[in-house]
């Protein structure tokens, strides 16, 4: 009886350790990606590897997939879907390497060069699993070979900080997928070629400029017009002081001629909002018009998308970590992705699976927990029963010697 509690407890504490530890990674983002519990996965089986070297390869490879199996089923209640493929076994392949690696680093009883062969081995097995995890699923987006003119004219602070030039980190997504211009005058989109337009939260343009950007839509032009009610970026810069983005869009008389004028109710506080296909984005402030998040026109030979929010360029509403613009599993929102898709330019590859409430965290956390003590349970009925096979050199939980004895 004693026994087989400790075997459970082997079988059991390692793997909800893992989905333990993960999830700080997972709360920080809101993704359900199973690569997140890559680093606590290989950390944690490589201890436990040492420890559990004498009691076989069968107990080792059951802790491991006791640890990935909670991951993954955690991430599947979670976002309500599968996880994605190539991070599920991305883990399980660093689970099988770090736990077998780390067994086979306990010292042998056995001839210096059993010894040898077996130090040998486990440096494989871990620096294979240290390329996986440095060179695995997750990896920045590279810029696209063919990059169409992007024209943007705004009033937020997206090629400058209040004090320096700098791109903000939604321009450095999309110079990966756009010649990224920044311009003034309406004027230059004609003689720049520019194939799109970002219009976000402008400054007040005069009449000949609205003319202009009429004129170049209608001759062909795609512009994704940013229109903000209530703008909630904030800013250090005073009140009154002209390098502010203005508080309310100064599109109005543009949209009225265009039939888009402001309408619908506006959300007062910040939501994250699903896509029926699954993306996400968050708003603050946004006004929507009935049930639609974005407005589209044909105007002319080109076509106006209209989005009653420009907060949601803000990164801190869809960026963990402004080190890490380009890496999506950084991301807290699909924006940068639907405003690339909105553009027209070169989808961002990846699917992100997100969750969506509290209450779904809850219960995957316990069908993640009731999962693994199961698993744990059976592992420790039916590896009670069998003579373990271990890796070599190394005895089985009845203490028989596995694996050849001499050199």
């Amino acid at each position: 009886m004693k026994a087989g509690l400790k075997r459970f407890l082997w079988l059991w504490m390692p793997p909800l350790a893992i989905v333990l530890a993960g999830l700080w990674r997972a709360w920080l983002t809101g993704q359900a990606d199973p690569w997140d519990w890559r680093a606590p996965t290989a950390l944690i089986l490589a201890g436990t590897g040492l420890p559990l070297a004498r009691r076989g390869a069968a107990m080792l490879a059951w802790v491991a997939m006791g640890g990935v199996g909670m991951a993954l089923l955690f991430c599947t209640v979670a976002a309500g879907r599968a996880p994605d493929g190539m991070a599920a076994l991305g883990l399980l392949a660093v689970a099988m390497l770090t736990i077998f690696g780390g067994a086979m680093l306990r010292p042998s009883p056995f001839v210096s060069q059993l010894r040898s062969k077996r130090t040998g081995l486990a440096m494989i097995f871990l620096v294979l699993a240290a390329l996986l995890l440095w060179r695995g699923p997750a990896q920045a987006l590279q810029p696209a070979p063919d990059r169409p003119k992007l024209a943007v004219i705004t009033g937020l602070p997206l090629f400058w900080s209040e004090s320096r030039p700098q791109d903000a980190p939604i321009v450095t997504v999309l110079r990966t997928r756009f010649t990224v211009i920044a311009m003034d005058d309406p004027a230059q989109l004609k003689p720049l070629r520019a194939q799109r337009l970002l219009l976000a939260q402008p400054r007040a343009l005069t009449p000949a400029q609205l003319v202009t950007i009429d004129g170049w839509v209608r001759d062909g032009g795609t512009a994704l017009v940013l229109a903000d009610p209530l703008l909630r970026w904030p800013s250090d810069l005073p009140l009154g002081d002209r390098r502010r983005a203005p508080s309310v869009s100064l599109l109005g008389p543009l949209l009225d001629h265009w039939g888009l004028a402001p309408s619908g109710v506006m959300e007062e506080t910040e939501v994250r909002h699903f896509l029926p296909d699954g993306q996400l984005i968050t708003l603050s402030g946004a006004q929507r018009s009935s049930d639609a998040l974005l407005r589209r026109q044909r105007i002319g030979k080109g076509a106006v998308l209209l989005l009653g929010d420009a907060d949601p360029l803000d990164d801190r509403l869809w960026l963990a970590d402004p080190v890490y613009p380009l890496d999506p599993r950084h991301w807290v929102a699909d924006t940068p992705a639907l405003v690339v898709q909105w553009l027209g330019g070169a989808s961002i590859p990846g699917d992100r699976r997100w969750m969506r409430d509290a209450q779904d965290v809850t219960r995957a956390f316990r069908w993640a927990l009731l999962g693994g003590t199961i698993w744990a349970i059976m592992g420790a009925m039916l590896l009670g029963r069998e003579r373990l096979g271990s890796i070599p050199g190394t005895k089985g939980e009845d203490g028989g010697v596995k694996g050849n004895k001499s050199g």
